[in-house]
């Protein structure tokens, strides 16, 4: 008998193969994002700028604050008087282009992801705090929120430089306050949707405490929007800083940053055009890539709003 229940056992319906694993998140991810072929292209693009930047000294051909006095406003290599010791020539004081691009990616990203963060982290502080304890703090945010966003972007970020004084480290500040209401109002709405929910209720009558309730329970199910919000937020911030660099309040001479490289090239718009293209492009191309990811992000974080 226990021969046979042992054949049995062995039997076709033994040998059936196992069910396969579940995809895991991470990949159901990546397959939402790969659908966008500008998303990944904007993600190849964006990290390509990022090893630039961080790699600088070791890819940048010359120093960027190095002038060549032999060499000034030498054309690019495909131009007649080019030369492949300066591939998109030189400036109108003779510093290569190429590692003032480079360079300037530095500063640009830097500039970039440090409002990024600091916006990300003060928005979540002040919009779960609005959320959570509403009343007199809730109006207090608010308003105050408000205000700000009543003054538009630049003026507003002009004022603040105007106040505190043209430096790169003040260019952050001033685009920061430019950009934490929108960090503040997107948490502060999407928390108060959470706090109606059950999972939250729950957490409340198991005595949890306010902090822990803040940031381990609410604001994981507010990470999506703000993912996406940070990395559009990142390009906004760095054409406000290519604005306050081309008004002369942004990072000053001679650092290579990409707004204050045009603004130093405009007087030769017409006879050296090559001096003032190069700066825009890096501008466009890299805003454009970063927005390109944040549309990719957004799709693969909520499919309900991709674009036809």
């Amino acid at each position: 008998m226990a021969a046979e229940l042992s054949a049995r056992a062995d039997g076709p319906a033994a040998r059936l193969p196992a069910a396969p694993a579940p995809p895991s998140a991470f990949r159901n991810f990546w397959s939402s994002f790969g659908e966008g072929k500008g998303a990944v292209l904007g993600l190849a693009i964006v990290a390509f700028v990022a090893l630039l930047a961080i790699f600088a000294p070791l890819v940048a051909p010359h120093s960027p604050i190095e002038q060549f006095r032999d060499a000034v406003k030498a054309p690019p290599v495909w131009q007649d008087g080019g030369s492949w010791r300066y591939v998109l020539g030189t400036d109108g004081v003779g510093r290569d282009m190429l590692s003032r691009l480079i360079y300037g990616a530095r500063v640009s990203l830097f500039i970039g992801l440090s409002v990024m963060c600091v916006s990300f982290v003060v928005g979540v502080v002040l919009g779960l705090a609005s959320a959570y304890f509403g009343g007199v703090v809730d109006v207090l945010i608010t308003r105050l929120m408000d205000r700000i966003m009543s003054v538009p972007d630049l003026v507003l970020a002009i004022l603040a430089v105007a106040v505190l004084g043209p430096s790169l480290v003040n260019t952050i500040v001033a685009v920061t306050i430019v950009y934490v209401p929108r960090y503040v109002r997107l948490v502060r709405g999407s928390a108060l949707a959470e706090l109606d929910k059950d999972y939250v209720m729950a957490a409340k009558v198991a005595g949890v405490g306010p902090l822990r309730l803040m940031l381990s329970t609410i604001l994981p199910n507010c990470l999506a929007p703000l993912i996406v919000q940070a990395a559009l937020g990142l390009s906004d911030a760095i054409l406000e800083a290519a604005a306050l660099g081309f008004l002369g309040l942004g990072a000053q001479p001679p650092t290579p940053e990409w707004g204050a490289m045009l603004a130093d090239s405009r007087e030769f718009i017409r006879s050296q055009p090559w001096i003032v293209t190069f700066p825009g492009l890096a501008i466009l191309i890299t805003v454009v890539s970063i927005n390109l990811l944040g549309d990719g992000l957004r799709d693969a974080f909520d499919p309900k709003m991709r674009r036809g």
